[in-house]
């Protein structure tokens, strides 16, 4: 069995204007669609929403269940740097910061510090990203 080259999620449309659709979906966490999750009482669902391009020559109403879609790929990327380049930025400052200053506090917090330009940066960048990680709605 192949794997899909898309994510996809269902969702509502929520509200729509000139540029943009604006679609509410249900973000599941990991055991979300477990049969036993009313037991457990772990799964943890919110709503999320997602902003799509509008696409001049379709029309959409307000309430209309649509289903969005992302590449894969860029799923992944999003993950990338998200996660794992602050985990590598963290660890990597945090092993060295404890070479040079041998102190774990002052390690510690120069570690999670060298994180907020981090995610600086990619604020500054959202716009650039917002298209990058372009959401579409399926056909």
């Amino acid at each position: 069995m192949t794997e899909p080259n898309n994510i996809e999620h269902q969702g509502i449309i929520e509200n729509i204007d000139s540029n943009y659709i604006y679609v509410r979906i249900k973000a599941h966490a990991a055991c979300g669609g477990c049969q036993s999750k009313n037991i457990c009482n772990l799964s943890e669902v919110e709503h999320k929403t997602i902003e799509v391009k509008r696409i001049k020559n379709k029309t959409y109403q307000m309430g209309q269940e649509v289903t969005v879609e992302l590449t894969r790929s860029l799923g992944f990327r999003a993950v990338i740097l998200g996660y794992l380049v602050p985990f590598f930025i963290l660890m990597f400052v945090l092993i060295l910061s404890m070479q040079i200053f041998q102190h774990e506090a002052t390690s510690g917090l120069l570690s999670v510090l060298v994180l907020v330009p981090y995610y600086g940066i990619l604020y500054l960048k959202r716009d650039k990203l917002k298209k990058t990680f372009d959401f579409k709605i399926k056909n």
